[in-house]
């Protein structure tokens, strides 16, 4: 079946190769923010050069939300920083805050100079909150009404306000936010339940009080884990003396939870965002400083093994079953450390279930080391016909699986007491570990029993 979606997105290729620019602009003008900015991303420099001078008219602001930090800048140099504040403007405090922050120091100067005084001083004060924190990524626009009100007259307030050009409504809001003289959050209704309800009817009597107040500064992944573990739509967001400054709804959520989610994969590999487009040169300065730390746990490794060189001498066989021994504790070790990770993540590994959840590991790896164990023994027995040989491969499997399960989740809980990211950091040093045990375990072995 065709991908009617994506259709116009090949047709603006057939326009742009043929030099139609004015029913390519026609076609870009049918697509959503997002598909423009994947274009852009897919085109070759020159290309997206004519893309951008295609866009540059009525420039849309959202697509700079969907683009790469990279381009983003790229982008931003090639418009009139006129239009471009006139574009983000338009959007909502929270998308231009998002948009804004990536930029680098002379961009976002050059925009909030353009920008009208209201949207700048909205935008600016939404910079002063630490990244990745609640009041970058709140909303400065929802409903707030006093506790006084009937439903009757939210109702005729917000008919009101629909139908004037200046009005602060918010395009899409679920929750009212009831609040008192001091204007601090007293609590809640649903459009649902004021839909539902009879003119005369007082929001305080049908408000929720049992709301999760969402202080400013408080850090993204938290802001996530409260959505997702109490089903948010939205929450307010309240400054230190719990006045309402703003509100934060799912959709806002649903990004946070994918920018984080990419950005630990990206993390444990050692890679950047930004990778796809960076100069070469840039991008090999960037990984270097990751394998060159890879280089030195290597040469840890081979510093063991180097302990063993007669060993290996005189049993040439003991050579070509080493990997097996490391390389099934780097895959149980990454299997638990996986799991401690995403535990960390979500609030699921503290310190007081720790030595549950790493015995727990502990136990999978001998299960799974023994098991294996008798597999691989086997298999080395039926190939170089050395009983011992295999008991040696089985014992170190025993051990290095253990020692897999037992560091795989120590290590992101430890890191993560250090208030380092267990993402980062943890795979390399697990690497290590199994490494180092695992050849130290079966080169030891094979000393004692076949020497």
């Amino acid at each position: 079946m065709q991908d009617t979606e994506r259709a116009p997105m090949h047709e603006i290729s057939d326009f742009l190769d043929a030099g139609d620019a004015k029913n390519a602009a026609a076609a870009l003008a049918e697509l959503h923010p997002s598909d423009i900015a994947d274009l852009l991303e897919q085109a070759d420099e020159d290309r997206r050069e004519l893309l951008i001078a295609l866009l540059r008219p009525q420039f849309d602001a959202e697509i700079l939300a969907y683009l790469s930090i990279d381009l983003r800048d790229e982008v931003v140099e090639r418009l009139e920083p006129k239009a471009l504040a006139a574009a983000v403007a338009e959007l909502d405090t929270d998308d231009a805050v998002d948009v804004i922050q990536d930029l680098d120091e002379e961009a976002q100067k050059s925009i909030l100079s353009n920008l009208p005084p209201q949207a700048r001083a909205l935008v600016e004060e939404g910079l002063t909150y630490p990244e990745y924190s609640a009041g970058r990524l709140m909303g400065r626009q929802f409903v707030s009404v006093p506790e006084f009100w009937t439903v009757g007259g939210l109702l005729d307030y917000l008919r009101a306000a629909a139908t004037t050009d200046d009005s602060d409504l918010p395009e899409q809001f679920y929750d009212i936010f009831v609040v008192d003289p001091m204007h601090r959050v007293v609590g809640s209704v649903p459009l649902s339940r004021v839909l539902r309800a009879r003119r005369g009817v007082k929001l305080v009597d049908i408000l929720h009080e049992d709301i999760h107040r969402i202080a400013v500064t408080m850090d993204q992944e938290e802001v996530a884990r409260l959505f997702r573990n109490y089903g948010l739509v939205s929450a307010p967001v309240v400054d230190k003396g719990g006045r309402l400054v703003g509100v934060i709804t799912v959709d806002d959520v649903v990004d946070v939870i994918e920018e984080e989610a990419e950005a630990d994969l990206l993390a444990m590999g050692g890679v950047g965002e930004d990778d796809l487009y960076r100069a070469v040169l840039s991008t090999a300065r960037s990984r270097f400083r990751w394998l060159a730390f890879n280089v030195v746990t290597a040469l840890i490794s081979a510093t063991v093994i180097n302990q063993f060189t007669g060993t290996i001498a005189q049993v040439v066989a003991l050579a070509a079953l080493m990997p097996i021994v490391a390389s099934m504790g780097g895959n149980a070790g990454t299997q638990a450390l996986t799991v401690a990770v995403r535990a960390l993540a979500t609030k699921e590994l503290t310190t007081a279930n720790a030595a549950r959840v790493i015995g727990k590991e502990v136990l999978v790896g001998l299960l799974n080391g023994t098991a294996l164990a008798c597999i691989v023994g086997g298999i080395t027995f039926l190939w170089f016909g050395h009983s011992l040989i295999g008991l040696v491969i089985a014992g170190a499997m025993v051990i290095n699986l253990i020692c897999a399960g037992l560091f795989g989740g120590l290590i992101p809980f430890l890191l993560d007491r250090m208030k380092i990211d267990p993402a980062v950091a943890s795979g390399v040093f697990l690497t290590m570990v199994t490494d180092v045990v695992g050849f130290l375990s079966f080169l030891g072995l094979a000393t004692l029993i076949l020497l």
